[in-house]
């Protein structure tokens, strides 16, 4: 038996809030494994005002019930991994241009990534073309496949907060603490922040991030 690979033209699927033609900042949020884009985004309503805001959808979608009543999107598995984090880049990466490519000349682009998203957010910016003048990690674990030069070249300019959810049932404390020694060890400076929730986007602190 011998594998093979090809290259194949794909929709992708994206929700925005927001105007684009008067957007001071552009942020790029990207959702947890087993969340769709437009439900994702609705965490995001009420704080568009002079933001634009993009969710873009993993690529692969699955049943997460018996029933097939539930969909759910994930970026990545380990299967045939390789190719799905290129494949990963490539789609934000154009994304990223055509949402510019909206918005006023000069406008910032920023990145929040969420649970999954969090490694997603990383190994785009760490690997991928596009730039982030902020970069928010809520909720998940660093990639560990990313390479410390990444880390420093990619992202050592980029203002990185690591939020985290003192009640999260799925990343526990630990987590927080392993990522902030990744980062101090690549040099890239951060900043830590808590919340008094679980394994969720907390709306008063989403807010003040979003406009900081």
């Amino acid at each position: 038996m011998l594998q093979h690979h090809l290259t194949v033209p794909r929709t992708a699927r994206y929700h925005t809030l927001g105007d684009a033609a008067t957007a001071k900042a552009l942020w790029v949020v990207l959702h947890g494994y087993g969340q769709l884009a437009r439900y994702f985004l609705r965490k995001f309503e009420g704080m568009e005002g002079g933001l634009f805001i993009a969710a873009p959808e993993g690529l692969s979608r699955f049943y997460m019930d018996d029933g097939h009543s539930r969909v759910g999107a994930t970026w990545m598995t380990r299967e045939d991994r390789e190719h799905e984090i290129a494949d990963q880049i490539s789609y934000l990466d154009r994304l990223a241009n055509t949402l510019l490519a909206t918005c006023p000349p000069g406008t910032p682009m920023n990145v929040l990534g969420f649970s999954q998203g969090v490694a997603t957010a990383c190994r785009w910016l760490g690997l991928g073309h596009a730039r982030a003048q902020q970069l928010v990690l809520w909720g998940g674990n660093l990639p560990p496949d990313l390479p410390a030069g990444a880390w420093t070249a990619r992202l050592g300019a980029t203002r990185t907060l690591l939020v985290h959810g003192e009640r999260d049932p799925i990343v526990p404390g630990s987590v927080l603490a392993a990522n902030e020694v990744v980062l101090r060890g690549a040099g890239v400076p951060h900043e830590s922040l808590r919340h008094d929730g679980g394994h969720e986007l907390d709306t008063l602190l989403l807010r003040r991030l979003l406009t900081r």
